[in-house]
């Protein structure tokens, strides 16, 4: 999918096929496995990984996922995916994830933190302030982030928290950052909707994932007032059209065993139901591939925003686009996190750091500033906004790539 998408916005940027391999291809793929002991006395080897797509623009950024069916392929392509989503938001950095291959559900938490410091130190010599900067994805928090930053500055012999984002306030987090990327998603959301000639106020929102983005878009659009008519969990999707209790839903079923099934005042639908119902806006905030061919046509939204990160396939692309239902990609929508990562980053650099309202006002303004500089490329080329945005980042990036030249 991360490939297709590039050679399509290439189609419209007239690359150079040299340049086009170098930016389909990674800088770096590190593949690691590191042993642990468990707390029964039992050794056991994790598999883990870090894949540096691109520096042109800065250092690389991104993500760390737990997760037991993770492999090198899929880190590759959120790398890639890490490089535009830098690119279309214009902040200096590039692209980067990574992962290990566990269920965290499996071990304790004396076990999570072992595996996590290994880890770390099997990727020490590419991670850096200056060079690669890690972040909480599925499986990880500011927790695991402070284990990080405290086994990198053990080595470093001193303390360094420009070296990861999401930390903990008490070690050099930023304000806003738990809630970075979930406002995004309803900064463009807004946004959409003015452009579509209607308001977020009173629309009705599907809210796919009730995890850290979708549990927050829910949360915020609420208070915009859009009326939450579905949220969904692993477990499966609540559906109320006279709107649902976004604030009890979090405090009272988020992360419990059942999840938001246990509320009860409501209709009880499947996942794949809750992307079909009849609604203004759809956010899917979960896993990727849940927009495909086999339902896109039954898509009835009018705005589709995407917290997750590659919830659409490309064939699903174009039946939306035919459809004229108006896609804000995941590489514009779901970029606030990356965003405040960024804003953690140079606070922590100058060890001086903001109020949670300049924090939220400036991750405001350049996602407003992004989603209309996406909107209007898309009038232009008269793409979808997915390609819109490619063109946009994949410039930048190439831009830089031929002003830095190929050493030697």
């Amino acid at each position: 999918m991360a490939r297709q998408q590039l050679a399509m916005a290439s189609q419209y940027l007239n690359l150079d096929e040299g340049l086009h391999q170098v930016l389909a291809h990674p800088v770096r793929q590190v593949i690691t496995a590191f042993p642990v002991v468990l707390d029964s006395g039992e050794v056991r080897v994790f598999e883990g990984y870090r894949v540096q797509h691109n520096l042109s623009r800065g250092p690389t950024k991104g993500g760390i996922r737990y997760h037991p069916e993770v492999d090198v392929e899929e880190v590759t392509a959120l790398a890639m995916w890490m490089t535009w989503k830098c690119a279309v938001v214009n902040i200096p950095y590039g692209g980067a994830k990574g992962a290990v291959k566990v269920n965290t559900k499996r071990l304790s938490k004396r076990e999570l933190e072992k595996l996590t410091r290994r880890y770390a130190t099997s990727i020490n010599n590419i991670m850096g302030e200056r060079s690669d900067i890690p972040a909480p994805d599925i499986g990880t928090n500011a927790e695991v982030m402070g284990w990080i930053m405290d086994t990198y500055s053990m080595q470093a012999g001193y303390t360094v928290p420009g070296v990861v984002t999401g930390k903990p306030l008490e070690l050099g987090g930023s304000e806003g950052r738990v809630e970075a990327t979930g406002r995004g998603v309803v900064v463009t959301a807004a946004e959409g909707c003015k452009s579509l000639g209607t308001s977020l106020n009173g629309a009705k929102v599907v809210v796919q994932g009730f995890g850290n983005v979708g549990s927050v878009a829910a949360r915020l659009a609420e208070q915009e007032g859009a009326i939450i008519v579905a949220v969904s969990d692993a477990v499966g999707g609540i559906y109320n059209p006279k709107g649902l209790p976004i604030n009890e839903l979090y405090h009272r079923y988020s992360g419990v065993e059942g999840g938001v099934r246990n509320y009860t005042e409501c209709e009880q639908i499947t996942n794949e139901q809750l992307l079909e119902l009849d609604c203004d806006v759809l956010m899917p905030s979960a896993i990727q591939e849940q927009i495909t061919v086999a339902n896109a046509d039954k898509i009835k939204a009018k705005l589709v925003v995407e917290g997750a990160n590659g919830p659409t396939t490309p064939e699903a692309d174009k039946i939306l686009y035919d459809k004229g239902v108006l896609v804000i990609p995941d590489i514009l929508a779901n970029a606030g996190g990356v965003v405040t990562s960024y804003f953690e980053w140079v606070q922590d650099l100058q060890n001086y750091f903001w109020e949670e309202a300049q924090v939220n006002d400036r991750l405001s303004n350049i996602m407003r500033r992004s989603y209309h500089a996406v909107y209007e490329t898309m009038n232009q080329h008269k793409v979808d906004m997915r390609t819109a945005a490619m063109i946009i980042a994949v410039q930048r990036v190439a831009e830089a790539t031929t002003m830095r030249g190929i050493f030697p």
